[in-house]
């Protein structure tokens, strides 16, 4: 199920799919990389732009900017800031320097 999470490469709190909706998306990702069909990104990207507008109510043209917006690719929140950390493997909080208490 969606939910509004920091994205470090927006710089702002987006929709993030997870669970089957990430699947699905990352799915359709996939198809767009494999598309022969020539056209700009937004042509060969269309199904997964489609899908992220259906899903989140947002419109986002770039299919890489909809990839990273996948709650499994980043950590747990800080326990200072609450901003996800980057990666599960983080060991600090890129936001505010927190040292991560555990991993």
């Amino acid at each position: 199920m969606m939910k509004i999470l920091w994205c470090w490469r927006c710089q702002m709190e987006v929709p993030m799919l997870e669970g089957e909706e990430a699947r699905k998306a990352y799915e359709l990702y996939g198809l767009g990389l494999k598309s022969t069909s020539g056209g700009n990104m937004q042509e060969r990207f269309k199904e997964l732009i489609s899908y992220y507008k259906e899903v989140t109510g947002e419109e986002y043209t770039n299919p890489n900017a909809i990839i990273h917006h996948l709650v499994d690719i980043y950590g747990p929140p800080c326990e200072k800031c609450g901003k996800p950390y980057r990666t599960s493997n983080a060991t600090f909080c890129a936001a505010c320097g927190n040292k991560r208490e555990s991993r």
